[in-house]
């Protein structure tokens, strides 16, 4: 019998018996159900790792497969027939050049060069990367039955089901695309809430990869200030009366480049907004993995709880492992779904399948938790780290928020933005990457500011020396009557 046919025949036997015990009761060993069932080992792992994406049993390694304890009912899906009118609604303004300014992202994907402190960074640096994780977890995927096929064209149904998990008890993999990462989905996302010319309001400042990718789309990005507190409410409301925007794009969590985490009172708030102007929120939920050790429970997505579809949730494996791990997940709910889905294959067909075998070994190891607590401890310590050596050696840089989560710090500049440019390259010829400020602005920015990583070095003692090289620069500039105070 065919691999698959028989995975799927067993999780269907599996899930008929699992009345028989009770919540926390231990299945038969897998010896066992391959004796049972006379199928081979291979198989018994595939069907109970279904199960476990499934929520229906946890696995302990050592221990075995349990009943999962019983969750709480799926809520009822809300009413999403609002959505056939916002997504019909195409007379827009003029359409607008499709220009394509890539530099803001280029700045944290290009590698410095040799001898140059990168804190320009967008990713884990190499030593905090899973890479004896990955290497074991491809090893094991190109192994799997069928890995080299044609995967389904929104994805691996198991690395759905577990993308779904994490977002929150009111999805299911039903409600999920796999996405060969989050620039990738939000680009898809970007292209199928609205059309060229017309206008999407974005945090300011926000992700220069994200604006990037609107304007390729020939979308007019229009900024909504964000505080300690993310963005706010009353300029929301505002910027959709003022504009007719029907979408709306944010990082309610660790958001880039600030840190900030939307507060709990407005969190509600933003989605009413939306929902009253017949808009959707894109929720680019990128750093939920990256929080740090002290930082406390976490809010749960904007997208756990909207049973009307005004959420885009979008999420990534790719911060918290590897660059090259371009697996991500759209989820929404309602027809916008399939214009979704529709885009996604026209642009991509689907994810190479040996990157979604492998992301869903790695996801289903003890060596993942290990990984994630690892890097929360790590990111912890180097953002205390960073904040000192900026307190000790740059007190004239301003330190608005300091995050919980995410790799990096926001600071602005004592002097004009128009001195921006010049500490950036200085810093450069002092052997410091920094990412400017500019490009996370959509308009012209309020002052001048740098973001700086932490997470892109390789420890405390780098982080020492590129604070100390940006003094450097800051003196250097002072010494030849540019300012920067």
């Amino acid at each position: 019998m065919h691999e698959r046919s028989s995975v799927a025949e067993l999780v269907s036997s599996l899930k008929s018996e699992l009345d028989r015990y009770s919540p926390g009761g231990k299945l038969p060993s897998s010896r066992a159900l391959v004796e049972r069932f006379r199928v081979s080992p291979v198989t018994v792992s595939r069907a109970v790792a279904q199960l476990a994406a499934e929520g229906l049993v946890v696995t302990r390694p050592g221990s075995g497969a349990f009943r999962s304890e019983s969750r709480a009912g799926v809520p009822e899906p809300g009413d999403t027939s609002w959505q056939e009118v916002s997504l019909s609604g195409d007379g827009g303004p003029e359409v607008v050049p499709r220009t394509v300014d890539a530099s803001g992202v280029l700045v944290t994907l290009a590698a410095p060069p040799a001898g140059v402190v990168e804190l320009n960074g967008g990713y884990l640096h190499p030593g905090l990367q899973p890479e004896r994780a990955l290497a074991a977890a491809l090893a094991r995927a190109g192994r799997r039955p069928g890995a080299w096929g044609r995967p389904p064209t929104d994805g691996l149904d198991e690395l759905r089901a577990w993308f779904a998990r994490e977002i929150g008890p009111a999805h299911t993999r039903d409600d999920v695309l796999i996405t060969a990462g989050g620039q990738s989905a939000l680009a898809t996302a970007l292209r199928a809430l609205a059309p060229p010319g017309a206008p999407v309001l974005v945090e300011s400042p926000t992700y220069p990869g994200m604006l990037a990718a609107a304007r390729a789309t020939g979308l007019r990005p229009v900024p909504v200030p964000v505080d300690a507190d993310g963005v706010r409410p009353d300029l929301l409301e505002a910027a959709f009366r003022a504009t007719g925007a029907r979408v709306f794009v944010c990082q309610p969590l660790f958001q880039n480049p600030t840190g900030a985490t939307l507060a709990a009172g407005r969190r509600e708030q933003v989605v009413r907004a939306a929902r009253a102007a017949g808009a959707f929120v894109v929720e680019d939920d990128f750093a939920r993995r990256l929080v740090h050790h002290d930082a406390g429970p976490l809010p749960a997505p904007l997208a756990a709880h909207d049973p009307d579809g005004v959420v885009v949730h979008v999420r990534s494996l790719t911060k918290i492992t590897s660059p090259s791990l371009r697996v991500g997940a759209l989820a929404a709910r309602g027809p916008v779904l399939e214009r979704l889905r529709a885009i996604q294959v026209v642009d991509s067909f689907f994810v190479p399948r040996p990157l979604q075998e492998a992301a869903l070994e790695l996801v289903g190891s003890p060596a993942w938790e290990r990984h994630l607590h690892a890097v929360a401890v790590e990111l912890g310590a180097r953002r205390t780290a960073m904040t000192a050596a900026l307190g000790t050696r740059l007190p004239e840089l301003a330190l608005p928020h300091v995050p919980s989560g995410g790799g990096s710090l926001w600071l602005r500049l004592p002097g004009p933005a128009a001195e921006e440019p010049a500490l950036v390259s200085a810093a450069l010829r002092a052997g410091v990457a920094v990412a400017p400020g500019r490009p996370y602005h959509c308009a012209e920015p309020p002052a001048g500011h740098i973001r700086l990583s932490f997470a892109a070095v390789s420890g405390a003692a780098e982080i020492a020396e590129g604070v100390r090289r940006l003094r450097a620069a800051v003196d250097g500039l002072r010494a030849t009557g540019r300012r920067t105070r």
